[in-house]
């Protein structure tokens, strides 16, 4: 699995880690039941602080994408992943809810906006996305 941080970039750097396993995850790069490295290895690999990490593969148990195992470490979830609910719909409108107004403000219409979204998603399931 490669993973590209951005150090200079607004977003968390765990959110950056959450992110591209998530992403990992959608184009099947990352498939259920695989190990992902352990904290110190990973925090290591990208020079980053272990807490960084540790915070990364919190979030992505609280969200259902792994598990942790005392023996294994991280593990791609291999349970079915949930499907949409009441919770996911409200975390994607308060996530896509600012970019729309920005998007309005820098004069874009609603089909760019759309387009842009429908092109992030056709790329992901270009390389294979479907969890």
């Amino acid at each position: 699995m490669f993973i590209e941080l951005d150090f200079e970039s607004d977003i968390p750097i765990y959110m950056q880690l959450v992110h591209a396993i998530i992403e990992g995850i959608a184009t099947r790069e990352l498939k259920p039941g695989d190990e992902l490295p352990p904290v110190r290895t990973l925090a290591a690999d990208l020079g980053v602080n272990m807490l960084t990490v540790n915070k990364a593969y919190q979030h992505l148990k609280q969200l259902g994408f792994i598990q942790i195992h005392r023996k294994k470490g991280a593990v791609i979830n291999s349970d079915e992943m949930r499907q949409a609910d009441d919770e996911f719909y409200e975390r994607l409108l308060t996530s896509l809810r600012p970019l729309a107004m920005e998007s309005i403000c820098r004069r874009l219409t609603k089909n760019q906006f759309l387009t842009l979204c429908s092109k992030i998603f056709d790329e992901i399931e270009l390389k294979g996305g479907k969890c």
